[in-house]
């Protein structure tokens, strides 16, 4: 028996309480959420006032009754999981399913994993606050009655086996929308004009001044007239303005900025970030990683000077605290930053490393002195024309916090942060340049969305909160709605003019622009999937109105409005929608005519089907013809929304015959799970670097040699007497595979030496048995 029974969310977390607790204290873990809504009629009694109906999930049924047993036999039961909306619920299942006396349980919150705050929190227990849960609560059931009920209408008007949800659909939206605008967008051309001047530096040495022309020339023509009228000019320095400015720090981390700041930084992305985060938090390094309050603590801050003063002299230090200024944000939290200030490092993997590196830097620079700088504006009349040359240079005389910590941003032409020293000019002086060049430059698209920048735009736009958007841009993705991925970019022509010794050259030369690094981009069935429902579900799919929901949230949590009247008003018009949508709408494919096939006349279209997006060549249901329509599938890369009738054509010219190997026939087509080649009845995947259109035979053979390969290092041993028996090589090592199920091989045994009865032996234990999955929060 035990007296203090402590209950956390993850074993992690436990064992490093349970460093802080002494021998009378037990801390154990309920891996995540013990109960979730039954899958059956929703687990939302509508009629009862949309009253939940919980389950213990099946994996947790272990735990559950473990913590009973121990439950009942302490004196106290002490909730410790997180202490947002969220672990606020975990709390509450935890009282309700394991039938705690009220009496004698605590509820304690704390922001940090240290001993003197877990100490405090046990000094300070509180009961649990069920308006943190009926916001939980709210949200939950909302996102369980918009899936539940806009899912099958996507089964029956799109395609089977889809889903829906209130904010991920809202986040598909952003993604298509910008997708479309860059689609619509349409290109222009300017002339930008550089020179480089020579100057004298202060040894009396010609040095290089680089200046670019106030106006930018719309054609060919007029950039040439102007390096026309260069020819012999005078060049005066008509002014030099020097002013001082400064550059003060960012706050210190919320959840959206971290996450922001890792993917630019470090490369993570918005999932990597929580989990390292996460991690963090649980062995003790950092405060709670889930907040959107830029906050710190009276005890950071002074001890965030100290490590200043002692790093970098007094000079560097100046005490800030930041206010929140985004919706619901809770000033009682704090920003998310080291427990102790004075570490600049932690042990652990590299990424923990690395990310906590981040999070002090920027902690500590948040608490340092503004940069103070120079900048100095150069303008350089020509005596042949009115336009003017623009040299501008910024020097750091002071670097303050840049000594520790650069904000970086999402302008892809935001790069260098560096000093530009201009040579000590002055007004009225006569200089002459080296060179000038007038390049044709091309407006650019807006940009695709980084994780990074779709965190930003949702935040901006008030959908979602902290613990939201990690989730949010995983599902998205694991749904098959939006990819992130890179693309390769294309190659244009430009013009070149530049005016050297009185002379003109001009060049035409190429250059790769468009290249897409970590993108996220809509699919076909995304894009169709967004239309559908942004025609017929204008409500949940309109930003305003999920931001709005975000904001009721927020009035629940505070206890201004019950959760149930807020549902009720919600559901209504929600489900009539849902009504009206399953009786009127028309079925959508995303269906687009691209032209008439030359040689039969036909009709060539794509759309989405079953399996996804396919060409058709011909007419479904035509009566006056018996010939079916025939079917291609897209090959990756292609969408529906810009294949070209050309492009749709060739695949008609598939399954494509290369030749033959070994006495059979190989052939290349495309399938449902994309490109392939088929040889004596098997089968070999085609890699992104080939086409099926284009493949030759030899390079077919090299695939079906090293898919043969594979299968060969793939089977350790077989047995004559017990042909379904196999020693396989696995991802993670070597197993048995018996009757289609497979059998872990214990340590240190050789499985190449493996007799058949020692497999059998093996396959007497049984299967090893699952681990119980955790649930994200």
């Amino acid at each position: 028996m035990v007296d203090n029974l402590v209950i956390v969310e993850s074993p992690a977390k436990a064992k490093t309480i349970e460093k802080f607790l002494g021998k009378d204290f037990l801390v154990k873990s309920s891996f995540g959420h013990i109960r979730d809504l039954e899958k059956k009629d929703f687990g939302v009694d509508i009629e009862n006032d949309f009253k939940p109906r919980y389950t213990i999930s099946s994996d947790k049924k272990a735990v559950v009754s473990e913590l009973k047993k121990l439950a009942k036999e302490a004196k106290i039961v002490w909730l410790a999981s997180d202490e947002d909306r969220e672990g606020e619920a975990i709390a509450w299942h935890l009282l309700e399913a394991l039938n705690l006396d009220e009496k004698k349980t605590r509820r304690i919150v704390f922001h940090e994993i240290t001993k003197p705050a877990i100490q405090e929190a046990i000094k300070n227990p509180r009961t649990i606050d069920k308006n943190l849960v009926n916001a939980q609560q709210a949200r939950r059931v909302l996102d369980r009655l918009v899936g539940f009920e806009v899912s099958p209408v996507l089964w029956k008007k799109v395609k089977p086996q889809l889903s829906a949800g209130r904010v991920q659909s809202v986040a598909v939206r952003l993604i298509v929308e910008r997708e479309r605008e860059i689609l619509d967008f349409k290109t222009t051309s300017s002339y930008r004009v550089n020179a480089l001047f020579l100057a004298d530096d202060e040894n009396g040495q010609k040095v290089q001044l680089k200046a670019e022309l106030n106006k930018r020339f719309n054609s060919r023509d007029e950039a040439y007239s102007f390096l026309e009228k260069c020819k012999g000019a005078t060049f005066n320095v008509d002014d030099v303005v020097k002013k001082p400015a400064k550059r003060s720090p960012a706050p210190p981390f919320t959840t959206s900025t971290l996450q922001q700041e890792a993917s630019r930084k470090l490369g993570f992305s918005v999932a990597q970030t929580m989990s390292v985060a996460q991690r963090l938090y649980e062995a003790g390094k950092i405060t709670y990683m889930r907040t959107d309050s830029v906050n710190l603590s009276s005890l950071a801050i002074n001890t965030a000077k100290a490590k200043i003063n002692n790093l970098y002299g007094e000079k560097y230090s100046k005490t800030r605290q930041f206010k929140t200024n985004s919706k619901g944000a809770q000033e009682a939290h704090e920003a998310i930053r080291p427990t102790y200030m004075e570490n600049d490092s932690v042990s652990g993997t590299k990424q923990e490393q690395r990310l906590y590196e981040l999070i002090w830097k920027r902690s500590i620079a948040s608490q340092m002195s503004d940069a103070q700088l120079e900048k100095t504006n150069v303008n350089i009349g020509i005596s042949s024309t009115n336009e003017k040359f623009v040299a501008s240079g910024e020097v750091v005389k002071f670097d303050g916090f840049l000594k520790v910590y650069f904000e970086s941003t999402d302008d892809e032409e935001e790069k260098n942060n560096g000093d530009t020293l201009l040579p000590p000019i002055k007004k009225d002086d006569v200089i002459s340049f080296n060179s000038i060049s007038a390049a044709q430059r091309f407006s650019q698209r807006p940009p695709r969305y980084t994780e990074a920048s779709l965190v930003k735009k949702l935040e901006e736009q008030g959908i979602g909160r902290p613990s939201t958007y990690a989730p949010i841009i995983t599902t998205i993705q694991n749904r098959g709605y939006v990819v992130k991925e890179d693309r390769p970019g294309s190659e244009r022509e430009f013009i070149s003019l530049t005016l050297e010794k009185e002379k003109i050259n001009e060049q035409i030369l190429k250059e790769n622009y468009g290249y897409e690094r970590s993108k996220l981009f809509p699919t076909d069935i995304g894009m169709v999937v967004n239309d559908f429902l942004v025609k017929n579900f204008d409500m949940i799919m309109d930003y305003n109105f999920t931001a709005k929901v975000e904001e009721q949230f927020d009035i629940i949590a505070e206890g201004k409005e019950e959760w149930e009247k807020m549902l009720k008003t919600f559901y209504k018009p929600f489900h009539k929608q849902v009504e009206e949508t399953l009786e009127i709408s028309e079925k959508a494919n995303g269906e687009r005519i691209l032209g008439d096939d030359p040689q039969t006349g036909k009709p060539i279209s794509v759309k989405i089907g079953r399996y996804g997006p396919l060409a058709q060549l011909g007419e479904t249901g035509d009566a006056e013809s018996d010939e079916k329509p025939k079917f291609a599938s897209l090959q990756p890369g292609m969408s529906i929304g810009t294949i070209t009738l050309e492009e749709a054509l060739d695949l008609f010219k598939l399954p494509r015959e290369l030749g033959e190997y070994e006495g059979k026939k190989v052939t290349a087509a495309i399938g449902r799970f994309g490109p392939y080649i088929r040889h004596d009845n098997k089968f070999v995947s085609i890699g992104k670097d080939d086409s099926p259109l284009t493949i030759a035979l030899e390079n077919a053979i090299e695939l079906i040699e090293a898919k043969r390969e594979k299968d060969r290092k793939a089977v350790i041993k077989t047995f004559d007497e017990e042909p379904e028996l196999k020693v396989l090589n696995g991802r993670w090592g070597p197993y048995i595979s018996f009757n289609k199920k497979n059998y872990k091989i214990p340590k240190g045994t050789e499985a190449e030496n493996l007799t058949l009865d020692e497999c059998k032996k093996i396959i007497e234990k049984g299967p090893a048995p699952k681990k119980p999955k955790r649930k994200k929060k």
